[in-house]
């Protein structure tokens, strides 16, 4: 800096070389589903619609108006109110599982989404087209390229197992198939580990049929369960076209999630919150119904008086005591993805004591500021986390070969799920008499 030569206060900024972790995202789902195969009727519309090939691969939307607009959603409606052939009908219909979860989603809070879209709604989607082409972005492989991804739910999945008929009911889905495609979508989430799958059961069961549906999926104690999420019942909803219709609920619960994410944080279990934008439930349950879903991993959705409609649940499908809960499994998730975007910078830097510490002091002041917001348990942040990147797991070995590593361990906050309060009734004492 040169010197100044009027009088006055200058100031000189230079590097501190203190390295920052930031909070990687957390609320921005996923939707898979079908579309609308065409956008030639949307030609007016502002923003312009996708084109059919654009459509097929992840797109991000910021709102419910520009869905609308790029997915031709007006189109749907007026085409439905003119079909008269059944098939058609049906194939049109489909459209609007999608339509209703990006709706739910930013009508709960939601902020921003990718939608990967299937534009062939009258034939079913084999687990290989859902698995998709990750050189042609398509399917969940094109969610792939797309890190900040936290959520995935495909709101057709049921109807992806079928073919369309021109009977005059929609042919019922498979559940059979409908599990493989489930598999599908838990294995990207497993693989990718920075994503949780909502998923929504077959349409119309009963709990009892609910409970024995959630025995045909992946065994409790494996990891793909760990990143599993089961939803039920199914919502009745006003329409995006002002028809009402019961369809899955993962498009709300993302919202739900988001929105719980943006006011209490991550580690907050995405539960007892109103569903917005829904009108009701097409099961209601009892407390014992609720009971046997609840030890088989299902979340489920109460109403209760003068409260509405809630989401009562926050379990991953996991039955092993590190991931049973959801706001664990997410915030996990969201500290290991965080820690690994941000020391990116780590690479290629000499392998030493200087490095050492400045990656354990970046990772600790990361999870101090989470063990603040509440995050972790501990009245220190000794007691809530421990970081460990010195000479005793850095070994001669481990730097001969190019690696760092660092060992960290978290105490998260787990959710009060089950509060018991005792009441003891105390007898008066008999009066005195004098």
């Amino acid at each position: 800096m040169p010197d100044p030569t009027p009088p006055g206060v200058f100031v000189k900024e230079l590097p501190s070389g203190v390295r920052m972790i930031t909070g990687a995202s957390t609320s921005v789902p996923a939707f898979l589903g079908y579309t609308k195969p065409s956008a030639n009727d949307d030609s007016e519309a502002n923003p312009q619609p996708f084109t059919e090939a654009e459509r097929t691969v992840p797109q991000k939307i910021g709102s419910w108006r520009e869905f609308a607009a790029r997915y031709s959603v007006p189109g749907i409606a007026k085409e439905l109110a003119d079909a008269t052939d059944p098939a058609a009908i049906h194939a049109l219909q489909r459209c609007l599982p999608l339509a209703e979860a990006v709706h739910g989603f930013f009508a709960n809070g939601g902020g921003a989404c990718y939608v990967v879209g299937f534009t062939g709604p009258q034939d079913a989607v084999p687990p290989e087209a859902l698995k998709g082409n990750t050189e042609a972005r398509s399917g969940l492989a094109g969610l792939e390229t797309v890190p900040e991804v936290t959520m995935v739910a495909v709101p057709s999945l049921w109807d992806m197992t079928a073919d369309v008929s021109a009977e005059k009911e929609a042919p019922a889905p498979d559940h059979a198939a409908g599990v493989d495609r489930m598999n599908e979508v838990v294995r990207h989430c497993t693989e990718q580990r920075n994503r949780l799958a909502i998923l929504d059961p077959p349409p119309g069961l009963t709990p009892a049929q609910v409970g024995a549906f959630a025995d045909t999926l992946a065994s409790p104690d494996t990891d793909d369960a760990a990143f599993t999420t089961l939803y039920y019942p199914w919502i009745t909803v006003p329409g995006v076209d002002a028809v009402e219709r019961t369809v899955p609920p993962c498009g709300h619960l993302a919202g739900v999630w988001a929105r719980t994410d943006a006011e209490r944080g991550i580690f907050k279990a995405p539960a007892n919150q109103n569903l917005r934008g829904a009108l009701g439930i097409e099961t209601v349950l009892t407390d014992d119904e609720h009971g046997e879903l609840n030890a088989k991993g299902v979340n489920c959705l109460r109403v209760f008086p003068d409260r509405g409609l809630l989401v009562w649940g926050a379990r991953t499908r996991s039955t092993t005591r590190d991931w049973r809960y959801l706001n664990v499994r997410r915030l996990v998730s969201y500290l290991s993805d965080s820690i690994r975007q941000s020391s990116t910078w780590a690479v290629f830097e000499p392998n030493d004591e200087r490095l050492w510490a400045t990656l354990r002091h970046s990772v600790s002041s990361f999870l101090t500021d989470q063990w603040r917001q509440g995050a972790l348990v501990g009245r220190t942040p000794d007691e809530a986390f421990y970081v460990i990147c010195d000479a005793t797991n850095n070994t001669t070995e481990t730097t001969a070969d190019g690696k760092v590593v660092c060992d960290i361990g978290v105490a998260p906050v787990r959710p009060a799920e089950f509060v018991h309060f005792t009441i003891t009734q105390i007898a008066g004492e008999s009066e005195r008499t004098t």
